[in-house]
């Protein structure tokens, strides 16, 4: 069968692998249909992925059908549409002992740190894969993960009905928490560099927005919010000077929430997070989010559609990285096909 490795950075082919089968009662045997392109795809592609070795087979957003189950499988069927939950987990260690699997002491995702998605066919765990109820676009089953990453980032927020959530950063992962967010009920205003992203938050359901480049971000959340100052902020910016700013604007009693992996410091003191009792969370991957978010895709109140920029064959590899590389402003989420 065949499937997308990075061999090296900026060394991407199509190669040849053997065929998973089913080897463990629990296992499953799917035919991927569709994948959505990550940030973190790009960063293997790229050479900017830590987490990341090589050869890799890449893709940790991914669905596709079920084609055969092992005997201890009792709640999927050939045939089902599917999406795959890349973490994977210990299952004993004090995480996962307090149901936070997805920080795992030894956690691996699928794509990054063990072969991916991208390919044919995959075999997984009866426990990482996820039954739609309705019939669904084939392109969408592998964006289910994404917006389990927003999920994710409303339940460390707390976030609910009545709150002011700022986003810094509309990028795929900040569209998906919005969406997740109005859902919630709550009002959001977004912030970006780039005009067009902007746009596209506007237009995707996000309250408000602000072109930082060009407009002063704190006066623009005191009329957002009366005055009071945000309560909740979502950085997914993911930079020291985003971070020390979350800090800076959050009013007293505020929540944040960081997604960023990166390693170098920001210039925070205590005194800063003290004086105002702030609540600062990590939030990373997702924690048993993927039937909450298929079941937005089936009720309408979350949005794939939305998302998806371009789909390609996933023949095309080249071209879907070269778009995303060169043209950033016009791509949200760029889906592979497998069934073509």
């Amino acid at each position: 069968m065949k499937a997308i490795k990075v061999i090296e950075p900026f060394n991407v082919k199509i190669v040849d692998v053997p065929k998973p089968s089913i080897k463990k009662q629990d296992d499953v045997l799917i035919k991927i249909t569709s994948g959505g392109i990550c940030g973190s795809d790009i960063g293997i592609y790229n050479g900017t992925n830590s987490l990341a070795t090589y050869p890799r087979v890449i893709g940790h957003e991914f669905g596709g059908i079920v084609e055969e189950i092992g005997s201890g499988v009792t709640n999927l069927k050939p045939g089902d549409k599917v999406a795959v939950d890349p973490v994977i987990s210990c299952g004993h260690c004090y995480a996962c002992r307090i149901n936070r699997h997805n920080v795992c002491s030894t956690l691996e995702v699928m794509g990054v740190h063990r072969d991916g998605g991208f390919t044919e066919y995959v075999v997984a765990s009866a426990s990482n894969v996820h039954k739609f109820h309705i019939d669904m676009d084939e392109s969408y089953l592998g964006l289910v993960e994404p917006f389990t990453i927003g999920v994710e980032i409303n339940r460390r927020g707390q976030i609910t009905k009545g709150d002011k959530v700022l986003i810094m950063g509309s990028g795929p992962i900040g569209i998906a928490a919005m969406q997740v967010a109005k859902r919630n009920g709550a009002e959001v205003i977004m912030t970006d560099l780039v005009k067009e992203r902007l746009e596209k938050a506007k237009s995707m359901g996000a309250d408000e927005t602000v072109l930082v480049s060009e407009e002063n971000l704190e006066e623009c959340l005191n009329k957002f919010t009366d005055g009071e100052g945000i309560p909740v902020i979502v950085d997914t910016v993911c930079i020291p000077s985003s971070f020390e700013q979350c800090v800076q604007l959050a009013c007293p009693a505020g929540r944040i929430v960081v997604i960023g992996l990166k390693n170098q410091p920001s210039a925070i003191t205590m005194a800063d997070i003290t004086r105002k009792e702030l609540t600062i969370v990590g939030s990373r991957l997702n924690n048993n989010c993927f039937d909450e978010v298929i079941a937005g895709f089936e009720d309408g109140s979350l949005h794939p559609e939305q998302l998806m920029t371009r789909s390609f064959s996933y023949k095309d590899i080249d071209k879907a990285l070269t778009l995303i590389t060169e043209h950033p402003q016009d791509v949200l989420k760029i889906v592979l096909k497998f069934d073509v």
